[in-house]
């Protein structure tokens, strides 16, 4: 009787868990990861696994000012603000958005560290 291993140790629907801060585990060709280090990957990139959280990701690097407020984004990626809020929302969720409210307006800019360090564990070569 064989044992699936992914439907064992992978939940079907991830979990909602903090993970703001940035992945901090092995790289993931050090060799086979841990479970807990796998699903925190895992999480980060699910957060990212949307073309228009890419999109969003893309117009937060290439900004002028370094940032950019939702009313912004939503006009230059031509959808409604309460869209991209959320995916804001899930971004910021996984740690790769950082934001702050100044006065009426939140503005939106990369963790640049989290990113980074995602990037270092999925390929420890790409940044050197």
């Amino acid at each position: 009787m064989s044992t699936d291993w992914h439907n064992r140790v992978m939940p079907k629907a991830l979990p909602s868990i903090d993970i703001s801060a940035p992945v901090c585990c092995a790289p993931v060709a050090a060799g086979p990861m841990s479970d807990e280090d796998a699903l925190q990957v895992a999480l980060r990139l699910k957060a990212l696994a949307d073309p228009a959280r890419v999109k969003i990701m893309s117009h937060l690097y290439s900004s002028a000012a370094g940032e950019e407020n939702s009313g912004s984004l939503a006009k230059v990626l031509g959808l409604t603000e309460s869209t991209v809020s959320h995916h804001l929302s899930q971004l910021r969720r996984a740690g790769l958005v950082e934001s702050d409210r100044r006065g009426m307006n939140v503005y939106h800019r990369p963790h640049r560290d989290a990113i980074g360090a995602l990037c270092v564990v999925l390929d420890p070569n790409c940044c050197a």
